[in-house]
């Protein structure tokens, strides 16, 4: 098995070098009433930024990408949807194994983005026969968050620069897993959703198994909650989660609810136009499009991979 390890250099930089070629400009104006130093760290800031972008760039020349369709019988544009019944039936049977399996652990940022590469990084390269080796570096704020508030996290497909902006419980090993499977350089958002579930689910870690059977869940009760006029609160309550976990999903949608969802709306219509000029089908990619591959590849008759038996719950 061949390695290629992707530096990242921009990773390491104390404060994203986007937020800081932005700010430099604003930050020398009210403070010494001038720019012209701004526009200097603008300059060199981005200087450094392309370099590293640069470089990246050129180490994923020789990455061996996984070909979605044949290995798991689906991809972005080829996919069956999953019948309602089914998807009803998951959910029940997702709830029961979160129940079940419930583990208490949780480990911080620092402590997790190690273990979420490693899990992700082994996936890949079990179907590849290539280890994609890259920064395990987190930030927990970007002007991005500003930008789009809806976003639980970014990546920077240039940088490989990963903010994570809030704590989601439960769901968090998914979060960075995503996020980290950009960072690899699978940039639709179907694919890293997939990848992300897929490794964590494979791990053999009850923290990060739960993480992936959890974004699942969620997922797929979005998609009935959505199709059916359901609150969320309500969809949630119905499942019968233990006392533990169902705290856990509530506010998982709550910006709807909240003064800034008219900005939510506008900027989630933007980035929904962003995935569809790049060929995916936009925001349904995070929860439709991500049941129903999942779906597609259990039931698959084509697919060389075999799903993982913690994920199968439809075979």
């Amino acid at each position: 098995m061949d390695t290629i390890r992707i530096p990242n250099e921009a990773t390491y930089s104390p404060i994203a070098l986007t937020d800081l070629a932005i700010a430099a400009p604003l930050v020398s104006g009210l403070l010494l009433g001038a720019t012209l130093p701004g526009r200097l760290i603008q300059a060199v800031t981005l200087s450094v930024y392309a370099g590293s972008a640069v470089q990246d760039w050129f180490q994923r020349l020789g990455v061996r990408r996984i070909d979605f369709l044949r290995e798991f019988g689906a991809d972005v544009q080829r996919m069956r949807s999953m019948p309602r019944d089914a998807r009803q039936r998951e959910v029940r049977e997702l709830a029961e194994r979160l129940n079940d399996g419930y583990t208490a652990e949780r480990s911080e940022l620092r402590d997790l983005a190690p273990r979420v590469d490693r899990h992700l990084t082994r996936f890949i390269a079990g179907i590849t026969g290539q280890r994609v080796e890259t920064s395990v570096e987190v930030r927990t704020f970007s002007f991005m968050q500003l930008a789009f508030p809806f976003a639980l996290g970014a990546a920077d497909i240039l940088s490989g620069d990963v903010a994570i902006f809030k704590d989601t419980g439960v769901l968090q090993p998914h979060v960075v897993a995503h996020e980290f499977a950009h960072r690899k350089g699978y940039w639709r958002e179907l694919d890293a959703q997939a990848l992300a579930y897929l490794s964590l689910v494979s791990s053999g870690e009850p923290d990060l198994v739960q993480a992936a059977l959890s974004e699942r869940l969620h997922r797929s009760l979005h998609v009935l909650a959505r199709d059916t006029g359901e609150t969320w609160e309500t969809a949630i309550r119905g499942l019968g989660l233990r006392a533990e976990l169902e705290p856990e999903f509530m506010p998982i949608h709550a910006e709807a609810r909240t003064p800034t969802s008219e900005i939510n709306d506008i900027m989630r219509g933007v980035y929904d136009a962003r995935m569809r000029l790049t060929g995916q089908n936009g925001l349904s990619d995070y929860d439709l499009g991500f049941t129903n591959f999942l779906y597609s590849f259990e039931t698959s008759d084509t697919a060389r991979q075999i799903p993982p038996d913690r994920g199968a719950v439809h075979a």
